[in-house]
């Protein structure tokens, strides 16, 4: 289990809080005490003490574990369940979020039907095309932190809504920590994509980094996703990262929207 730094005490002058405010390094010294103990919860994240799904300890085990009041923990919690990391359920306690979680599944994926909400036409009916060992282009190496020429498993598939293709996608994973992936397994798999990382190889993408712009369909998008020539499409490359901040995926996706749209809420 991860240990954590003990308080430093002055006589009469330093209470637990501002003792911990002091010793922790994981954020700066000027960082909010809450914003400190989440950075501590985060770091028992990364390192695996609770896993996806799991029952973390309450809000009164956790204040005393880090020598701080209650409600110190409970602003650090509250904002790792605004951030999907953990998710709170009503007399149960707050758990380990995972990619299977209704709420959590949609969580990168911004595409929503004109006629509705997001996930309102059901899961998605996916169509692997392609699960294959490749070597990373310059691009793709880049955006991985890999050398080029390093293995990576390659993935293009299409994602069809109410029985029509909406988005065709080539995903680039690095080769190691998936070893074993296979077009079967990800065909077989009733769940979301990043749930199977999580389940079966232990990759737990927390965050996620998108360029989007705007293109013309080429003949392979045309093929895929039976458009018109030439139609619009949004196109919508996204790099998702794990609790170490280490780039995991390397996912391009090609969306039609004269059906739906792109959607998203900031602030």
């Amino acid at each position: 289990m991860q240990t954590f730094p003990e308080p430093v005490t002055e006589p009469a002058m330093m209470s637990p809080e501002v003792a911990i405010s002091q010793a922790s390094m994981a954020t700066p010294a000027f960082s909010p005490l809450y914003r400190q103990i989440k950075g501590l919860i985060l770091n028992s994240l990364r390192a695996g003490e609770w896993k996806p799904g799991e029952l973390i300890p309450s809000e009164m085990d956790l204040a005393a574990r880090f020598h701080v009041s209650q409600g110190t923990v409970r602003k650090a919690v509250d904002e790792l369940a605004a951030e999907n990391l953990l998710l709170r359920r009503q007399g149960k306690g707050t758990f380990v979020a995972t990619h299977a979680e209704q709420q959590v599944q949609f969580r990168f994926l911004k595409l929503v039907p004109d006629s509705g909400t997001r996930g309102s036409e059901g899961p998605a009916q996916r169509d692997i095309i392609e699960c294959k060992r490749s070597r990373a282009s310059a691009d793709v190496a880049r955006a991985l932190a890999l050398r080029n020429g390093d293995n990576v498993l390659q993935v293009r598939r299409v994602l069809s809504f109410g029985g029509a293709p909406i988005i065709l996608e080539d995903i680039w994973l690095p080769a190691a920590p998936f070893k074993g992936l296979s077009a079967e397994q990800l065909a077989n798999y009733q769940g979301p994509m990043y749930a199977l990382f999580e389940t079966e190889f232990n990759m737990r993408m927390v965050r996620a980094e998108e360029k989007i712009r705007a293109i013309a369909a080429t003949a392979q998008h045309e093929q895929l996703l039976k458009v018109a020539p030439g139609t619009p499409l949004l196109s919508v490359e996204r790099v998702a990262y794990t609790y170490r901040d280490e780039p995991m995926e390397l996912r391009r996706g090609y969306y039609r929207t004269d059906t739906h749209h792109y959607h998203n809420t900031l602030g």
